[in-house]
Order: structure tokens, then sequence, then C-alpha cells
């Protein structure tokens, strides 16, 4: 086989893997989109592409008062920014400490990290339900910030960990001859260097709240505290009022201050997913 046949074979595989791709990413997507525009609220006889379509599903979500849309999304958006923010705090304090600072049960800390991240989270909803319970935390978003901060800590921590210990040492040696402590190293010298690895974790952290169901389900009882995964959930679970086309508008609207974070962070994020856990 010539070598210009096998570029064109390797080439036509590579168009069919993104091809194949694209099927599975923008296929449910387009659907999605097509079906927040069909009119009425059946899931049955409604096209991708409508022949009457409108926005009144998106209307019904801003302006009718029997719908708790806008409250849903604004504590979505005070869970996800208080996640973000809290992750990245306690990521960095933790992952410095890791990096820089050598004592009793650092190697064994690190492993449990790991150890840590192989239990699926089901396991400690019980454990969850009655801590939050005992004090007094349950159905609050207060409580479910706690909750998604601390879990966030292990695997991120790991992964932040590995960029720090990437940066030379030389620095914080010269910072503590120049006469700087350690926070004032921290937060002058690692976190700047540390920019793209801290925004995949703020972008990672600020998403898990709106894609989780589980953890508001178990946690929120109040409809006022819902979050927008639980409370679009009760748009398609109500025996009476299975309204998928409205549970497809606002799902579509969950996308909006995803995509805004993430434009935001983009120019960090690249270097950021591939410079992780490099080291030990």
């Amino acid at each position: 086989m010539s070598s210009k046949l096998k570029n064109r074979l390797e080439l036509a595989g590579i168009y069919l893997i993104i091809i194949a791709m694209f099927v599975v990413i923008g296929y449910p997507l387009l659907w999605t989109i097509g079906l927040s525009l069909n009119p009425g609220t059946s899931l049955y006889g409604a096209s991708m592409i409508p022949e009457n379509w409108s926005f009144d599903h998106y209307k019904w979500l801003f302006l009718d008062p029997r719908s708790n849309y806008l409250t849903w999304y604004k504590n979505t958006l005070i869970v996800a920014t208080a996640t973000s923010l809290l992750s990245v705090v306690f990521v960095s304090l933790t992952a410095y400490a890791f990096s820089r600072y050598r004592f009793v049960g650092r190697k064994n800390g690190l492993y449990a990290f790991l150890l840590l991240q192989m239990f699926p989270v089901l396991m400690a909803m019980v454990a969850l339900y009655i801590l939050l319970n005992t004090v007094n935390l349950l159905d609050t978003l207060t409580g479910l910030i706690i909750i998604y901060a601390g879990g966030a800590i292990p695997m991120n921590a790991f992964l932040v960990k590995g960029y720090f210990d990437t940066i030379p040492r030389e620095l914080d040696e010269s910072a503590k001859i120049d006469g700087a402590g350690h926070f004032r190293i921290l937060f002058t010298i690692m976190l700047p260097l540390a920019k793209p690895i801290l925004a995949v974790v703020a972008l990672f952290n600020f998403m898990a709240p709106f894609m989780d169901f589980i953890l508001p389900r178990i946690i929120l009882r109040s409809p006022e505290n819902f979050t927008l995964a639980l409370g679009l959930f009760n748009f398609v679970n109500d025996q009476f009022a299975n309204n998928f086309t409205r549970f497809a508008a606002g799902a579509i609207l969950i996308a909006i201050p995803i995509a805004a974070v993430f434009l935001f962070l983009q120019r960090y994020l690249i270097s950021g997913l591939t410079a992780g856990a490099t080291k030990g």
C-alpha cells in the first residue's frame, strides 16, 4: 500500500470518527431544541423541525406565575457560584500544603484522596443525609454547597498538587529571601502561575450543580429550594402534566451560564486540562 493511499485512508477514518461523534452529540441536542419549540406538551407527535414553532414554552417559564423556574435558576446559580469559589479556595490551600510541605502522613493523605474517588457517591448518601439533619442544614442551599465543595477537594487537590509540583521551588526560595511568608508565596506566586488548572477546577465545579439530580433530590424538600435539575424533573414526573416540551425549553437554558463561564475561562482551559497530575 502506497503512503499516499494510506494517508487518505487515515484521513477518511478520522472524518468518520468526527462525523460519528457529531451525530452522537448533535442529534440529541437538535432534538431538544426542536422539542422546546413544538406546541403542546406531549412528547409524542413532536418533531425535530416543528412546522408551527413558537417560543411559548420559554415565555411560560419566565412569565407564568405558576412556574418556579426563575427561583430554581437563582438557586442553582447561587449553589454553582459558591461551590466553584469555595472549591478553588479549599483545593488551592490543600494542594499547596501537599506540594510544598513535608509532614507526617503526607504520602498516605495523597493515597487517601485517590482511594476516596474509587467509591461511588451513592455509598455516602445516607451518611450525608444524617449529617445534615444533625446540624439542621437539611433542605437548605447551604448544606448542598458544603457537600459539593467538600466532595470536590480530594480529586481536584490531587490534580492541582501535580500542577504546583511543576512550578520551580527556586521561586519560593527567592521569595523567602525577600521576606515573603507562606501565604504571600501562595497568593502572589503559586496561584497566578496556576491559573490554568484553577480555571479547570472552577469550571467543573460550577457545572456540577446544574447537572446533578441525586444529591439535591435527597437533601432538598421544599420547591422554593429546588435546583434546576430537581425542578425540571417535576415537569416530566407529574402523572397529570407530562410537560416534555417545557422540560426541553428549561434544559436548553441551562447551557447559558455554563457557556458564559466557559468563554470567560477558555484561555486557561487547554493548558490546564493537560497539566495536572504530572507528578506524584
